[in-house]
């Protein structure tokens, strides 16, 4: 990456924090809250918690590892310093993008769900609408149309603000019979729910990759990562107790899929219910935006690798753009957003980076040593966030078979493409 003219010019704390705060409030707490809600019952606040635990330890790993190794490509870098196999980090790396494809097809649903539900259309129109966000930016990133720094950076305060008034305002008009008991049904609840959500804290990763814009990367980067992880918290917590406390379980069972702007109704009215659809509507266009421009990119530098095929590495010649990077990736998307549902879709990217950051925790544990961090951060984060991930394919081996299914699909994609396509593999290899 290129470094900046002048030191004014490089992100301060501030810039770190709006990366990670835009980062993981990018659409997903629109749509996944009706789906912990449903889970966790009236605990759904201590399973958006419980979440933004594994967050915040497993971005120690993150700092410490972006500290050392001051490399654009941020996990798939750490994970091919980590471990002897290097297939280990070409899955990695892989998984990676079928994470962020993962996503993307959920901004895409949630803008077609948010969309729909204020135009009343139907579900053609809902796959209209999914499949036309995401071609609209792909035309975007095609033409070589970048939204400005302080472009986002306004549009992650408006998000925050639209719900920062929501909380606020919902907490006066919550119903007491809607949040006690607590734990209404079981830890188990809550554990499966903080699970299936937990793409709503991916995003706070994306801050070590510009570790080599920053100011002051000792002092900045871990502060940067913890500050915005306990924003969107504080944000999920108080979001989800003002949603529980103001619907009940029937209209979460109806309207799950946009839960959150029916739960600003009876407070704010049609008014609250328009003003959530925009915020879901603004926050998914620009997460869709970023998401496909930095997937894009980061399919190209492992195609450079030779960890993807080389087609991936193509480029338009006047405007550096990876267009075959991004028809494929756009492409991908749109058949599986439309041919899935939210649980699919969500449970398949709470996996994907679950397992990411099990994969991350372990790299810090093997490069302790060197990266300064004790024994006791990764360890805990590991096993954090691989019990989640058992509790999650144990959920969906119960209860969506067709989900655990298209996770199995996807993941066996991945170790045969590395297998098969990667500089390492170990089928078709030139002799």
């Amino acid at each position: 990456m290129s470094q900046r003219n002048t030191d004014t010019e490089k992100l301060g704390l501030r810039e770190l924090i709006a990366i990670g705060v835009g980062g993981m409030v990018g659409g997903g707490i629109f749509s996944v809250l009706g789906l912990s809600v449903a889970l966790s019952g009236h605990a759904a606040p201590l399973a958006f918690s419980l979440g933004a635990v594994i967050a915040l330890i497993t971005g120690m790993s993150y700092s410490r590892l972006g500290l050392c190794f001051r490399d654009d490509g941020g996990s798939f870098t750490y994970l091919e310093h980590a471990f002897k196999s290097k297939n280990i980090a070409g899955i990695g790396g892989w998984l990676l993008i079928t994470g962020y494809i993962g996503t993307l097809a959920l901004y895409a649903f949630t803008f077609g769900v948010y969309g729909t539900a204020m135009l009343g259309g139907t579900e053609v129109i809902h796959h209209v609408l999914e499949t036309f966000i995401l071609l609209l930016f792909l035309g975007v990133n095609l033409y070589g149309v970048q939204a400005a720094g302080k472009t986002e950076d306004i549009i992650v305060i408006i998000k925050v603000l639209i719900l920062g008034l929501f909380a606020v305002a919902g907490l006066v008009f919550m119903k007491p019979e809607n949040i006690f008991p607590i734990i209404n049904k079981g830890t188990s609840g809550i554990l499966m729910g903080a699970a299936l959500i937990f793409v709503a804290y991916e995003g706070f990763e994306l801050i070590p990759n510009a570790v080599n814009e920053m100011k002051n990367p000792e002092k900045d980067l871990a502060r940067g990562i913890m500050i915005a992880i306990i924003i969107t918290a504080i944000i999920y917590f108080i979001v989800s107790l003002v949603a529980v406390g103001n619907l009940t379980p029937e209209d979460i069972k109806k309207y799950k899929e946009y839960a959150l702007a029916v739960a600003a109704k009876p407070f704010l009215g049609q008014a609250g219910f328009t003003l959530i659809g925009l915020g879901a509507l603004l926050s998914t266009a620009s997460a869709i935006n970023a998401t496909l421009f930095g997937t894009a990119r980061l399919g190209m530098v492992m195609a450079q690798e030779k960890d993807l095929p080389k087609v991936f590495s193509y480029r338009e010649r006047s405007k550096d753009i990876p267009y075959v990077s991004l028809i494929f990736i756009t492409v991908v998307t749109i058949i599986f957003v439309n041919t899935t549902n939210l649980s699919i879709i969500s449970s398949f990217a709470s996996s994907t980076f679950l397992l990411t950051f099990v994969g991350i925790n372990g790299a810090a544990m093997k490069l302790r040593d060197r990266i300064k961090i004790s024994v006791g951060i990764p360890l805990t984060g590991l096993i954090l966030s691989g019990a989640s991930w058992l509790v999650l394919i144990v959920y969906l081996w119960r209860t969506d078979f067709k989900a655990l299914t298209w996770i199995g699909a996807f993941y066996l994609a991945v170790i045969v493409a590395e297998l098969i396509f990667s500089k390492r593999r170990l089928i078709l290899r030139k002799v």
